[in-house]
């Protein structure tokens, strides 16, 4: 039963006072999936999602399937060439756009539609916020609805952390991975502020279309929580597409350049240049004066775009920073100010809980220090019968750990003698969808050091695997940490095609506490990327 459509917000029907068994704010993973567990239970439930753009949740709409559709066909415009002329480039963008909207459309269509055609389910679109400890009101197009419920799991997923940067919210051209992902026309040049691994996918994704890419990281080192050959390796396939990087660079100012573009003044730590006019004095959209920084002093390792104001962001060298007397300083740690001249701007420094309008105060609901709502083990939170699912709850930030926090909720609420928690679940893998993709599981050596373990590492060149050269992508690595007396597996890391599948079969031998010498020798089809696991446990 619904008091909602997919394409609008209808009078509600029924009475404006609702009290059921259930509640689920948020139409996530872990809360769609826990709502039909429980109305096949017999137990009444209400979903309640604040845009009915959002049904089925992030993962579907503007996550990890609307992207990877997108990385897909930048993929295949690379192989067929059509990135290559201006033309071919914007027709191929269209055409995934397209493509994109379509597979979104009928995804969120979908689970609209398993969860909202049944009898036990009545799906709101809204936004909740807690009046007490069971009650919550829903704010429709038509006016609020009074929910009271027995239990209530807040799903409301995460939401981009945007950075105090002047200028970013009131600049046209300026977008989080939701906006970036609905353009209608394809962008000549992007920055991209943050250099983890959602702008690492966007970056690799839009070099495949064509698009110059600029990456801008704050600090020094590139990809700091990874093994240094892996990051150097992750690196080097990223500027092998034509994605340069600004190390030590400090976004300062966000603001419109003439020209219906984008202009970032940016301070670079480690230059020493001679100082110039300031940002804010600099033409907009100024294109024909600006300088590659290549040149410049730099203590710090530095990629540059190139001065061309079609090839990467404009960019022009505008001053040093000042002494106190108003004069260039050159000491030490220098820093260098430069204008930046693009088409458009991705924000991508994280994503953060989404709890903003939920006054969880009302029912006795914390937070952590970071944001979070405060779970247990069990994912309950700090008021009774009130548990949170998700990203909202502060766990890793991916669709299948919301999937399994639905596991941990259901196994309390199905009479299980011993509840499934937090604690039982292991080795969680990840993946990052570049050209070459990027899988990992477990301890990276950097970890393995930390902890002061005994162990041996294991490595394979992916140009080494029959399947990879058949398949024309000799790219990459693979890695593993072993330790020494046990074989235990610690950890891998594939940097290599078809990895996000490969990864499974390691984090299963993990779990199973299977030694690595299971995966040395596993009988495996042929060819295929999956028995290079032969090789790389030998």
């Amino acid at each position: 039963m619904s008091i909602s459509t997919p394409n609008a917000i209808s009078t509600p029907n029924t009475s404006p006072t609702i009290t059921t068994d259930a509640l689920i704010i948020g139409f996530g993973k872990g809360g769609k999936t826990l709502a039909d567990k429980l109305s096949a239970a017999g137990r009444k439930v209400v979903v309640a999602e604040a845009s009915a753009d959002m049904y089925g949740g992030t993962c579907i709409n503007i996550g990890c399937l609307p992207s990877k559709s997108l990385i897909l066909s930048a993929e295949q415009a690379r192989r067929d060439g059509a990135n290559s002329t201006p033309e071919t480039r914007e027709a191929a963008f269209e055409a995934a756009i397209k493509e994109k909207r379509r597979a979104t459309s009928m995804l969120r269509d979908k689970n609209y539609h398993k969860l909202a055609d049944q009898d036990n389910i009545t799906v709101i679109t809204g936004r909740a916020h807690f009046t007490g400890p069971h009650s919550v009101e829903i704010a429709t197009a038509e006016g609020p609805v009074a929910v009271t419920a027995s239990k209530i799991f807040i799903n409301t997923g995460a939401t981009p952390r945007i950075p105090d940067i002047p200028g970013i919210h009131t600049t046209p051209g300026v977008y989080t991975s939701t906006g970036l992902m609905d353009l209608d026309d394809m962008p000549q040049r992007l920055v991209i502020i943050g250099s983890g691994f959602i702008g690492l996918e966007f970056a690799s994704m839009f070099a495949d279309f064509g698009t110059a890419v600029t990456v801008l990281q704050h600090n020094a080192e590139f990809l700091p929580r990874e093994d240094a050959d892996v990051a150097a390796a992750i690196r080097a396939q990223l500027e092998a597409q034509g994605v340069k990087f600004l190390f030590n660079a400090d976004t300062k100012a966000i603001a419109p350049a003439a020209d219906g573009g984008v202009r970032l003044s940016v301070a670079v730590k480690g230059m020493t240049r001679g100082a110039s006019q300031a940002c804010d004095s600099t033409p907009a959209g100024t294109g024909n004066a600006h300088t590659d920084i290549t040149g410049a002093t730099d203590t710090t390792t530095t990629t540059s775009p190139t001065s061309n104001p079609t090839d990467h962001a404009t960019m022009s060298h505008v001053q040093t920073k000042p002494s106190d007397d108003g004069e260039p300083r050159f000491a030490e740690p220098a820093e260098a100010r430069f204008c930046l001249t693009t088409d458009a701007v991705l924000v991508a420094t994280g994503r953060t809980p989404n709890v903003e309008g939920l006054h969880l105060e009302a029912a006795g609901v914390e937070l952590t220090e970071r944001g979070a709502v405060k779970v247990d083990e069990l994912l309950r939170t700090t008021a009774a019968d009130i548990w949170a699912l998700g990203d909202v709850n502060g766990g890793p930030q991916h669709t299948y750990i919301s999937l399994d926090d639905y596991r941990v909720v259901w196994s309390q609420l199905n009479g299980s003698d011993r509840p499934y928690t937090v604690k039982d679940r292991k080795h969680v893998p990840s993946s990052t969808f570049l050209a070459t993709p990027y899988s990992r599981v477990g301890l990276n050596e950097r970890e393995a050091k930390a902890a002061g373990l005994d162990y041996v590492v294991k490595r394979l060149p992916v140009a080494a695997v029959p399947k990879a050269q058949v398949m024309r992508r000799p790219d990459g690595l693979m890695k593993a940490i072993v330790e020494r007396n046990t074989g235990r597996i610690l950890g891998a890391m594939l940097l290599s095609v078809e990895s996000h599948e490969v990864i499974n079969i390691v984090k299963l031998a993990m779990d199973l506490d299977a030694p690595a010498s299971t995966l040395r020798d596993m009988v495996f089809t042929h060819p295929t990327i999956a028995e290079a696991l032969n090789d790389l446990f030998a």
